[in-house]
């Protein structure tokens, strides 16, 4: 049976940390803006999302299927009309609403960017890289981590998914890397959802308990 899931609170969320075996968690709040290019050559980053959250799903060469899996899976949930979508509109599809969400605010989006994390990779081949991506991925852009920006920053396991969820405000929440199991991946959906309904100001002003690690 895989260990419960462990809870982080602090005085902004409740951020819940999955313990894996072989896998590594951190939980913390900092600013961050990730930056990068995606295989279109496109210019990418975190802060350009604030008012979301973002979830970056990143993985090594050998984690990269299972990594783009999870990736698609968080994104048909928040966005179920994405299942019958054409490519082309895959990315776009509206958001699932928050039950009890005041009317007239706008509903935080949860955008799921799927990261290939490949700084093996010399110079003279990342054209080839972008374009092996281009036709695997044609529509939805696929960042790419030539500089090897991920694993010091937020850590990594290299043949599992990686995801590192950044609030409203851009700010880093925590990492979970591993193998998730049904219970464990519906409990960071939980987890998103939680982040989105923080973004409300009476919400993320309000009194929480003082750290607690169990």
């Amino acid at each position: 049976m895989k260990p419960p899931l462990r809870l982080v609170v602090s005085a902004a969320v409740a951020l819940a940390a999955i313990c894996l075996p072989a896998a590594s968690v951190r939980g913390e709040q900092r600013p961050v803006n990730v930056a990068m290019e995606d295989q279109f050559g496109n210019n990418c980053q975190t802060a350009a999302m604030q008012g979301d959250v973002v979830v970056l799903v990143y993985a090594g060469r050998h984690g990269a299927e299972a990594a783009m899996e999870l990736g698609r899976r968080l994104h048909t949930l928040f966005h179920p009309t994405a299942d019958g979508a054409a490519a082309t509109e895959w990315s776009t599809q509206p958001v699932v609403g928050i039950a009890g969400w005041p009317a007239g605010q706008p509903v935080p989006d949860v955008q799921v960017i799927p990261i290939a994390c490949v700084p093996e990779v010399p110079k003279a081949l990342r054209g080839m890289v972008r374009r092996r991506l281009k036709k695997e991925s044609p529509v939805v852009p696929v960042w790419l981590d030539f500089e090897d920006v991920m694993r010091p920053s937020f850590g990594m396991v290299a043949d599992e998914p990686n995801v590192l969820l950044i609030d409203t405000r851009g700010c880093c929440r925590g990492t979970i890397s591993g193998h998730l199991d049904e219970a464990q991946f519906h409990e960071v959906v939980g987890l998103i959802d939680g982040l989105r309904k923080q973004s409300l100001p009476e919400i993320r002003t309000a009194s929480f308990p003082a750290p607690v690690v169990r």
